[in-house]
């Protein structure tokens, strides 16, 4: 193990985004209505105004994803021209399903329908039955994906074949902005991306958690307040995946693979046991083939008049939540995808991300949407009364049979994707807090544990206000903005990259040849 050496250690990266993001979240405790106004004004200016620039962004990114797998460029191998993949397509691909979607995938795949289904876009288009299953499937699949994986194969050949030893977004800017890199212009890079990565991080954690202390008040009885029990899960959740990071990359892997198994178990008990099999099936199936055949559609709706705001309240918030999550999750892709092609990293990931993410909800949403449009529950009436998705969630899941179980599953389910999305986090965090990692080098535990304890204490703070959090997510919308900026140069410095490094190989091989 690498001794830890403070002379090594970036104090400025590590601890300025972590500083200002809690002093911002202490203003926000204190003064809830007064910064909620600003930031709502600031939001607005981002996600309504300038909503445009989300968009393209997505749409130009999923583009450049096909066109590095079907030129000459997918042939690149993040390596050695002549080395193998690492680890086998299930455990990589578990890795990478795993560090990318956290526990929020199941509590949206529940019941993110029933929120479309209230929104007036989904009555111009048609019926709740045809419609509200669409937007789920393309609001997880190729767009955010394509975020994920082209700036994987960015910091794959970043790592793999140029083989940097700084493993920060200021790095991967380098054949754009030069020496600059080195100096401010790449201090404010990678301040932007470790903020975005630390609200990023509240904003999820504040999302599902609460579902896994509504469960354990539902299994147990328990008469504390949800908060405390919110508390605790968060703690657990802590604990168990600091005990992945600090085991490596095995402990990741081997978390990663139990993740995935709890995870397709839970979708074949509600698949074969619920009594909705055909419904879910024929109506995914069906979902899905509007998602393809809409896409273009889809992908460029911007409502301008504004009759429904839907465009702005959940496609371009989608799309800037997948940019602030870009800075962790595409660095671990990139890391474990040592060995492949540009070409089997970026399909790869669509088989197997894409792939997992359509499946869990075609299943877990369109049990409920059968339940409701064949009468048998009226789910949207519960949420339109009360506004609360966690009871509602409950509610769906008790309609199963064996629904104490699932509940169990569904709890366990949640920590271990939680534990398997925040290691990776605390991965790459710990990588950006060095100066320099050399090949096959990794951060020393207490960096890593440093950065498991640093990622916890904001949402736990947070979570004693709900105002606070709802403003943290608006932050992340508004961190989203400069990291499309950001992406805009890697993914640019990274195509001008490869063309020399392909120039080289090709001379290489003509000289060898000769």
């Amino acid at each position: 193990m690498n001794k830890l050496k403070s002379g090594r250690i970036d104090w400025l990266i590590t601890l300025a985004p972590f500083i200002i993001i809690m002093i911002l979240a202490g203003v926000l405790f204190i003064f809830p209505e007064q910064s909620n106004n600003i930031i709502g004004q600031v939001r607005f200016f981002f996600g309504d105004t300038l909503g445009i620039y989300y968009l393209v962004i997505g749409l130009g990114v999923l583009l450049i994803s096909i066109f590095l797998s079907f030129s000459k460029c997918g042939n690149v191998v993040l390596g050695e021209p002549d080395e193998k993949p690492k680890y086998s397509f299930f455990a990589w691909g578990s890795m990478m399903f795993t560090c990318g979607l956290a526990a929020d995938i199941l509590f949206y795949s529940f019941a993110e329908w029933v929120m479309y289904a209230t929104n007036p876009h989904i009555e111009e288009l048609g019926s709740i039955a045809e419609w509200a299953g669409v937007f789920p499937l393309f609001h997880w699949s190729f767009i955010p994906w394509a975020f994920y994986l082209v700036l994987a194969v960015v910091f794959g050949f970043m790592l793999h074949v140029r083989k940097k030893n700084r493993q920060r977004y200021s790095e991967a800017c380098r054949p754009i902005i030069g020496k600059h890199a080195d100096g401010i212009l790449g201090r404010i890079i990678d301040l932007f991306a470790l903020f975005a990565l630390l609200a990023g991080t509240a904003t999820t954690f504040s999302v599902a958690t609460p579902l896994m202390a509504a469960i354990i008040v539902e299994l147990f009885g328990i008469t504390i307040s949800r908060t405390v029990v919110t508390i605790i899960i968060l703690l657990i959740t802590c604990a168990v995946y600091t005990y992945a990071v600090l085991h490596g990359f095995k402990g990741i892997s081997f978390l990663a693979k139990l993740c995935i198994y709890l995870f397709f178990g839970l979708l074949v008990v509600v698949l074969l046991c619920g009594g909705q099999g055909r419904f879910i099936i024929e109506n995914g199936f069906q979902s899905l083939g509007k998602m393809i055949q809409n896409f273009i559609e889809l992908s460029t709706y911007t409502d301008p008049s504004r009759t429904s705001n839907f465009a702005q309240d959940w496609t371009i918030y989608y799309w800037a939540y997948w940019m602030v999550w870009s800075i962790a999750a595409p660095f671990f892709i990139g890391n474990i995808s040592r060995g492949r092609t540009i070409k089997q990293t970026i399909l790869g990931g669509y088989v197997f991300g894409v792939g997992s993410t359509i499946v869990s909800f075609v299943v877990l949403g369109n049990y409920g949407l059968g339940l409701q449009v064949s009468g048998r529950a009226d789910f949207i009436a519960q949420y339109a009364a009360d506004g609360d998705l966690y009871g509602l969630i409950l509610s769906i899941i008790n309609t199963m049979p064996a629904a104490k179980f699932i509940l169990v599953i569904t709890m366990v389910c949640m920590i271990a994707f939680y534990a398997t999305s925040f290691d990776s986090i605390a991965y790459t965090a710990a990588c950006y807090s060095y100066k320099k990692l050399e090949e096959n080098e990794h951060p020393h535990k207490l960096v890593s544990l440093l950065w498991c304890i640093l990622l916890i204490v904001l949402p736990i703070a947070l979570v004693f206000s709900e105002s606070s959090m709802n403003n943290i997510q608006s932050i992340s919308i508004i961190s989203a903005f400069p990291i499309g900026i950001i992406m805009i140069i890697m993914i640019w410095g990274f195509i001008k990259d490869i063309k020399i490094y392909m120039k080289k190989e090709l001379k290489g091989k003509e000289w060898q040849n000769n």
